[in-house]
């Protein structure tokens, strides 16, 4: 098999492994993000309903303009502050953070700190 493809698999087994644990409620939603090599996507989902409450990305018109790049730790981290600015908003003050299979480095790590800093708690 080609390395990318078992990179996939893995990082889908962690995914599993992670979401059988985390779930997210009205009170306290899961914040999911996903990163594709360009750009950084992150939603906070009420797994009780199946409803995102909220959502920020690299690829929002209001971001094309403030961000060159989406998939670089500077755009992540404004990313991250944007999503707790939009939960705090709605009255979110804590989350369960979904890595989504992903290492806590690099971009997922400097869009949860910037989220913590912004006003979220984990």
């Amino acid at each position: 098999m080609q390395i990318q493809v078992l990179k996939q698999i893995r990082r889908q087994r962690r995914k599993h492994h992670i979401r059988h644990r985390v779930v997210g409620t009205a009170d306290k939603p899961r914040m999911s993000v996903f990163r594709s090599h360009q750009n950084i996507y992150v939603q906070l989902i009420d797994d009780a309903t199946g409803v995102t409450l909220c959502s920020a990305s690299t690829r929002d018109k209001d971001q094309r303009g403030e961000v060159n790049y989406g998939g670089n730790k500077n755009a992540a981290g404004r990313i991250g502050q944007i999503i707790a600015k939009r939960a705090v908003e709605k009255g979110i003050q804590t989350v369960v953070f979904d890595r989504n299979g992903y290492k806590f480095h690099g971009r997922v790590k400097a869009l949860a700190d910037a989220a913590r800093e912004a006003g979220l708690k984990f």
